[in-house]
């Protein structure tokens, strides 16, 4: 992709001074949290390499080798001993793929990354803001690409190694040392993280994301707080609510700012929604292809009782008025920022549409907002993708165009076709950003590899969940494959108004065993708009791994009768 496409496509990302990637190979995609696709990386110091946005300069002159190689390491290259020497100078001159390149510097080492910047999900801006300089201090942050110890993860060094163009000589490696070592005894930004359940399964501790074991998830229609998933890209802010403000401003509105006690005088109501991370079931992806991004079980969905003021409610506070046709004209959609950074934004018809229930939420399941999940507020975009429900509120704009930043616009919530296996050549500007999720069902009971008495029938619960707000009809259960279907009872949840479902619909069936040693437990769901889960996850694949709905599968063993 030429750089000033890739520069349009991920454009707008806010960049404070953190890393959300590391080093990634063209054909390598790496998530604020996820490892990255397997296969070689092309060397950095090709020429010919067609993926950089220019090929990287030839190293400029410096001292020798050094005289002292290191000991070898998974993220150095196997000829890293020969490897030329830079001094810092030399690194922080290198911050432009289009004028000699991209470098940076790990545990005295020297990368060339101009290759990755086009495939890196957080955007060109934020990977910048490590160019010329040692990533150390950004992966304190980004933990998620560190093993114990402080070293790279496997994946991660795999795809570093051949980057190495050299080494840092001695006097600018021990610079780069006291430098880390200083990073490494700041305060930690995650050092006040909240309290969390420890029947949440961790895929990732800091920053943290975490699922509801499926054990639990099917045991309250409204999950509890401590159970709910967790998904963070950064640590989790520190905020007041005291001093809290929300800024509203934007096409239409007079700006105005808002107090979380001026926003609950305001009038309340309460909305029971699902909110499910777009790459929920994603593991089940990766037994095709490996994806990008947590390897999320089914868990990463989770449902409350909301409490707060709705947008458009909010908006109209701030003047505005539809009936104004140029107004109107111009506003189509709303962006949304939090505390972290974190920028969405959503369609104006859905945001100032009565029946689209968008809140600013303050309360949820009749409590304050926890800290994991956006105290003190939060948008609730009943219906969407949970990246679309911004934590920590901090500001809402009306717009013309949909909101800049890798969330919206670059290829973290892009669902590309699954034939796409590279971002090589790739427009990701074309692709939509997600918005409302497809129709799913999840098994919840019983679990993968349980054992079941083969002279017995089997109970099997789940749940079944559509977006847009379309209401579940039919939940279809099998304990075959799929070669025979029984039609589930739809129990909480079955009775939500029409066009306004936004909360899941839990279900049962009781169902005959095959005569036979193994069984696989299959479920599959129907919306009011009749869309039905597709079969296979081949069909669906995508480089990054969202919306998988395809048919939930549970292997059983089926003990035979004594």
């Amino acid at each position: 992709m030429p750089f000033s496409r890739l520069a349009t496509a991920l454009r707008g990302v806010r960049a404070p001074a953190l890393l959300a990637g590391a080093s990634f190979s063209l054909h390598h995609s790496l998530t604020a949290l996820s490892e990255p696709f397997p296969s070689s990386p092309s060397s950095p110091s090709s020429p010919s390499s067609p993926s950089s946005p220019s090929s990287p300069s030839p190293p400029p002159a410096t001292p020798p080798p050094r005289s002292d190689p290191p000991a070898p390491a998974p993220w150095h290259r196997a000829d890293a001993a020969s490897l030329p020497t830079f001094t810092l100078a030399d690194v922080a001159a290198h911050t432009d793929a289009r004028r000699g390149g991209v470098w940076l510097t790990f545990g005295g080492a020297v990368y060339d990354i101009t290759p990755f910047l086009a495939s890196h999900p957080g955007g060109v801006d934020k990977l910048l803001t490590a160019a010329g300089r040692a990533v150390e201090p950004f992966w304190a942050l980004y933990r998620q690409h560190l093993a114990p110890g402080g070293v790279p993860k496997p994946a991660v060094a795999e795809l570093l190694a051949p980057l190495q163009i050299g080494w840092l000589d001695a006097a600018s490696a021990a610079a780069a040392a006291d430098a880390a070592a200083a990073s490494r005894n700041a305060d930690d930004p995650y050092a006040a993280e909240p309290p969390r359940h420890p029947a949440l399964l961790v895929l990732s501790e800091t920053p943290c994301s975490a699922e509801c074991p499926p054990s639990l998830l099917g045991d309250s229609w409204l999950t509890p707080n401590a159970l709910w998933f967790v998904r963070h890209h950064h640590p989790v802010p520190r905020l007041d609510e005291q001093s809290f403000t929300l800024e509203v401003s934007g096409v239409g509105l007079s700006p105005r700012s808002f107090t979380l006690a001026e926003l609950r005088a305001m009038p309340r109501v309460e909305v029971a929604a699902t909110l499910q991370c777009g790459g929920n079931r994603r593991a089940e992806f990766n037994r095709v292809a490996k994806t990008s991004g947590n390897a999320w079980g089914a868990g990463a969905m989770s449902n409350a009782l909301w409490g707060g003021v709705r947008l458009s409610h909010v908006l109209r506070e701030c003047g505005l008025d539809l009936n104004d046709a140029e107004v109107a004209a111009r506003l189509r959609h709303v962006h949304f920022e939090g505390e972290d950074g974190t920028k969405a934004s959503i369609p104006s018809e859905k945001a100032l549409a009565a029946a689209g229930d968008v809140l600013l939420a303050y309360e949820m399941n009749g409590e304050a907002v926890p800290a994991d999940h956006g105290f003190p507020l939060r948008v609730v975009v009943p219906g969407h993708v949970g990246v679309r429900n911004i934590k920590w509120l901090r500001k809402v704009t009306t717009a013309e165009e949909e909101a800049e930043g890798m969330w919206q616009r670059g290829m973290a919530y892009k669902v590309f076709n699954p034939s796409v296996r590279s971002l090589d050549g790739v427009d990701v500007e074309k692709y939509a950003a997600m918005q409302e999720m497809p129709v799913t069902s999840v098994v919840l009971s019983p679990l993968p590899g349980a054992t079941l008495d083969a002279d017995e029938t089997v109970s099997v619960r789940g749940l079944a969940w559509s977006g847009g707000g379309r209401g579940i009809v039919r939940v279809d259960v099998s304990a075959d494959g799929g070669s025979t279907w029984h039609s589930a009872e739809l129990t909480e949840g079955a009775d939500q108004p029409p066009n306004r479902a936004w909360a899941w619909t839990f279900w049962e069936a009781e169902l005959p065993l095959p005569a036979a040693e193994r069984a696989e437990i299959v479920c599959k769901a129907t919306d009011v708009a009749h869309n039905v889960q597709p079969e296979s996850v081949e069909g669906i694949w995508n480089l990054r791994g969202l919306a998988n709905n395809s048919w939930h599968r549970v292997p059983v063993e089926v003990k035979a009768a004594a």
